[in-house]
């Protein structure tokens, strides 16, 4: 069946999938997996039928997060600010949201990796090439956006930004869908023949709730926004494989590489959308196969990436919006450069400003397109922004897809690692130093490794004429494709004593029971059970949220620019 036809029957699909009623925070409640027995049998991600037999996608709602003696919903942390001393909240700055690698994915594509997750034994991290929330991601995104508008109501945001990875594979259709989900238009969350669409939920067309048109949202590029599945620079064979018939035949080792898809010896497979669990079907080694397996060809499919470019197309998509700003972020001046850095100031009665950063690695030929990497002329455009927004007395957030130097997750040593690439021509350290010249920079927000960690970086004492408000916040966003599918909210305050709490607070989408959005938080939670991932096991029943008031210490002159500053407290 063809989208045309499919057109026709759009009066007979769900107007929407409504979330719950109530809406709330991890402040006030969290979402926590249901711990499973020792003898629980390990389940491969192939055997989603037997998930919810064994427990694997069980999750109950729990109260809310709680820290320190006196149970507070969220941690105070001081320790870039030596000398607070608990003063109170005095007025808000600027409320804001951010979404982090939502990974819209065309499961029907038959340019995706499929074979490796699907055919992964338990303990294998491979969730990456398969995962069943693949099924759903624009009902996900659907339903985060419309808990954003209930909170909202509640207490207004004065804008939301994406950090990255809007979409899994590079592929137009997929950043189509992103875009007009959040656009509040009609969806048809399938390709190709469109398998399913009339009769499997997550395959059937449903009008998007949309964004509230009174917030502005803007936009982060990562590297699955330009890269193919975020790991190879998209040439001619993969180009060919996203508008083609044939599915993708690449090399079957666990161990991804920007080569693994130039290789040979599988089929990658394509979701069957007839089939209520989304059997990936048409894949296995290749002498399986007496001639190669075809699927239904898209042009819808085509990769935004070009030889010449891996993000002007992509930028081009967000100036064909219906909500604001046009371009959401990015002006004629980033298309005619080719250059996806740009900054914008929220609000005009308030003196902060938000740098957005491309740290992703570009051209073709690289090692490796998951890290950050810049080149001279972003770090140059970047060292302007941060001198502007000191010289003008300005607050800075930065915010860009990969951290800088992030904390170890888990491991028990507790340090700090580089995310660089050796094509940047700064490091993470040499980028750290710059960054501490300027005491205007209160955070850097970032995505990318879909987890919910928040990293001071301190000032280095050794450097004369520095010292505590030279410090500043790095601070990681969840991915709504992974568990935990949580968002991040943001609440700048200035203190009585004009330091700075900035509440960070995770936040579970709305869903209502039997919806695409609430069985994919069941597959997430399966996976992440599956997945091999130490932090996640039988036993985990948390969260995974961190919540925290984070301190942040101010120059004399910007304690004065602030000091008179009253918006009123909600």
């Amino acid at each position: 069946m063809v989208a045309s036809t499919l057109l026709l029957t759009l009066a007979g699909c769900p107007s929407g999938w409504p979330i719950a009623k109530e809406v709330y925070t991890t402040a006030e409640q969290q979402v926590r997996p249901v711990e499973l027995t020792g003898n629980t049998p390990l389940l491969n991600p192939a055997e989603i039928p037997l998930f919810d037999q064994y427990g694997y996608s069980d999750w109950e709602i729990g109260s809310g997060t709680t820290y320190g003696e006196q149970s507070q919903s969220h941690e105070k942390r001081a320790d870039l600010a030596p000398a607070y001393a608990g003063a109170n909240n005095a007025a808000t700055l600027l409320s804001f949201f951010s979404f982090s690698d939502i990974h819209i994915a065309d499961k029907e594509s038959p340019a995706q990796p499929l074979y490796i997750g699907w055919s992964a034994v338990y303990g294998q991290p491979l969730s990456s090439a398969y995962s069943p929330v693949i099924l759903s991601t624009t009902q996900v995104l659907d339903a985060a956006i419309q808990t954003v508008n209930a909170l909202h109501k509640k207490t207004p945001f004065d804008f939301g930004i994406s950090l990255g990875d809007d979409i899994n594979n590079c592929q137009y259709n997929e950043l189509r869908w992103f875009i007009d989900v959040l656009d509040g238009k009609m969806i048809m969350p399938s390709s190709g023949a469109h398998d399913g669409a009339l009769t499997i939920d997550y395959q059937r067309p449903f009008q998007a709730a949309g964004l509230d048109k009174t917030i502005p949202w803007y936009q982060t590029i990562g590297n699955h926004d330009q890269f193919w599945m975020g790991s190879a620079y998209e040439n001619a064979k993969t180009m060919q494989a996203h508008i083609g018939n044939t599915v993708l035949n690449m090399s079957d080792s666990p161990t991804p590489t920007p080569d693994g898809v130039n290789g040979s010896g599988a089929y990658m497979g394509v979701v069957d959308g007839t089939k209520p669990y989304g059997d990936v079907i048409k894949s296995g080694p290749q002498e399986l196969y007496p001639t190669p397996p075809t699927v239904v060809p898209d042009e819808s499919r085509h990769a935004l990436a070009t030889a010449e470019s891996s993000s002007l197309n992509w930028m081009q998509e967000f100036f064909n919006t219906t909500s604001k700003p046009v371009g959401h972020g990015f002006t004629q001046a980033n298309i005619d450069n080719d250059f996806a850095c740009y900054s914008f100031e929220p609000r005009s009665d308030i003196p902060l400003k938000v740098i957005v950063l491309d740290d992703t690695v570009k051209g073709p030929a690289q090692p490796n397109y998951a890290k950050a990497a810049l080149d001279q002329a972003r770090l140059n455009w970047l060292e302007a922004q941060l001198k502007d927004g000191q010289n003008n007395n300005k607050l800075m957030i930065i915010t860009a897809h990969i951290p800088v130097r992030p904390q170890k997750t888990f491991d028990a040593d507790n340090g700090n690692y580089s995310l660089f690439a050796n094509s940047s021509v700064v490091t993470d350290s040499a980028l750290l130093a710059i960054l501490h010249k300027y005491p205007n920079l209160i955070l850097w927000l970032s995505g990318h490794r879909h987890v919910n960690v928040v990293t001071p970086q301190p000032y280095d004492p050794t450097v004369v004429g520095q010292g505590p408000e030279n410090s500043f916040w790095e601070v990681e966003s969840p991915s709504l494709r992974d568990f935990p599918q949580q968002f991040r909210t943001y609440d700048i305050r200035r203190n009585t004593d004009n330091t700075l709490s900035i509440f960070v607070t995770d936040v579970d989408p709305a869903v209502t029971p039997g919806s695409p959005a609430a069985k994919s938080r069941n597959y997430a939670i399966a996976l992440s059970r599956i997945s091999g991932t130490t932090e996640k096991t039988f036993s985990d029943t948390t969260s995974h949220a961190y919540n925290a008031e984070l301190i942040k210490q101010l120059t004399p002159q910007m304690q004065t620019v602030i000091a008179n500053i009253a918006v009123p407290m909600d």
